[in-house]
């Protein structure tokens, strides 16, 4: 749909509903469509109805194992129209398009202070929700916006931006802060393992940071759209032996860096293979605790630096919005399937068993499907 269309969803005058349709997390790989009260909101909060809520990677692992207490809705890529303020708001009004972050950190305590934000109390508690454990609430129709996220992490969408567009804010900003951690220099050579959205997000970040980047991946489909997108040195993992592809391309050496955008540990070793001596591995996707060998000697003796990057900086914020809202990145690009709410356990499904085919998974509440054509749902 055009951003004319999504415009004028959010330009309809609609009252709001004492009940919403949200996706339940009710144990492990147990999300159901139930009615829930609309949340409340208080001074200095918004109340946002949601367009589309991306389905994160992270989001996906906390249902498949259980590692948060239910029921809780998650969902927190999220955009949409601002329904109503609270008392003492006055950056915003009903009608306004916007983004949210749903973590800001305090700036203060000594994490914040050292720039390792993710880490910071405040930064750990989720500023929006829709009802129960705050988790994001961004698989519902609404979501309320607590007050220190309206006031420092909630922005306004251009209205030459889609909604779609938007809701990339806060995983780009994901993707500048571990390309930040690497401290690339012009003209390394970067390989970035698994082209998934998040993956060729990174590529082109390293890209822009004056790198030249091979991207790899089981899936050629995705190398395609990689290469549609400027990443035109690719690895067929699906036949090629990744790590001697890029021994090859590099005088014996390996590459200056590694970005692993592959959630699975089995991959870690061979990143570190891949990398010359001196050089650094991104661990990106790494989320679940456990165990996993490595070469001790790869670290000590070949002196191979193995980093890892969690979520957004807040130092970031300013520049992830420009380069999503200036279009740097096509990133509608990116999202291969849209799912209206009452579908959202089928989106959750693929998106945690991807397919050749498939790249973003996004749930859009305030839409749905009919005769081949997104249109608006009223929620009188």
């Amino acid at each position: 749909m055009g951003i004319a269309g999504q415009i004028a969803i959010e330009d309809r005058s609609q009252s709001i509903p004492a009940t919403m349709l949200a996706a339940v997390y009710r144990g492990v790989n147990d999300v159901r469509l139930e009615t829930v009260p609309v949340p409340a909101i208080g001074p200095g909060e918004l109340l946002l109805r949601v367009h589309t809520c991306g389905v994160c990677g992270t989001d996906l692992k906390k249902i498949a194992s259980g590692s948060h207490s239910p029921p809780r809705i998650f969902g927190h890529e999220t955009s949409g129209v601002v329904a109503a303020v609270g008392a003492g708001v006055s950056k915003f009004q009903p009608g306004n398009r916007v983004v949210v972050f749903h973590h800001i950190p305090c700036r203060s305590c000594y994490y914040c202070r050292h720039n390792t934000f993710a880490q910071c109390a405040t930064y750990k508690k989720v500023g929006c929700t829709a009802n129960f454990e705050p988790s994001g609430g961004g698989f519902a129709e609404y979501v309320r916006v607590m007050d220190w996220i309206v006031d420092q992490g909630t922005v306004k969408i251009p209205n030459s931006v889609s909604f779609e567009q938007a809701s990339f804010v806060e995983p780009v900003n994901t993707c500048m802060k571990g390309i930040e951690a690497l401290s690339l220099q012009p003209a390394e050579i970067v390989l970035a393992i698994g082209q998934g959205p998040i993956g060729i997000i990174l590529s082109v970040l390293a890209l822009r940071a004056g790198a030249t980047v091979i991207t790899s991946d089981l899936y050629p489909e995705r190398l395609k759209i990689a290469e549609s997108l400027g990443l035109q040195n690719t690895v067929d993992a699906s036949k090629d032996d990744v790590v001697n592809s890029i021994r090859e391309r590099t005088e014996g050496r390996g590459a200056d860096a590694v970005i692993l955008a592959v959630g699975s540990n089995a991959l870690i070793r061979p990143a570190m293979d891949a990398v010359r001596p001196g050089g650094r591995v991104l661990l990106f996707a790494q989320t679940q605790r456990g165990e996993v060998v490595v070469d001790p000697a790869a670290i000590c003796v070949d002196e191979k630096s193995l980093l890892g990057s969690y979520s957004a900086s807040v130092d970031l914020q300013e520049e992830s919005v420009r380069f999503v809202m200036g279009r740097e990145m096509n990133l509608e690009r990116l999202i291969s399937h849209r799912f209206p709410l009452q579908e959202a356990a089928q989106a959750l499904k693929l998106a945690a068993h991807p397919q050749p085919e498939s790249m973003k998974v996004v749930i859009q509440p305030g839409i749905t499907w009919k005769s081949d054509a997104w249109e608006g749902r009223s929620q009188q």
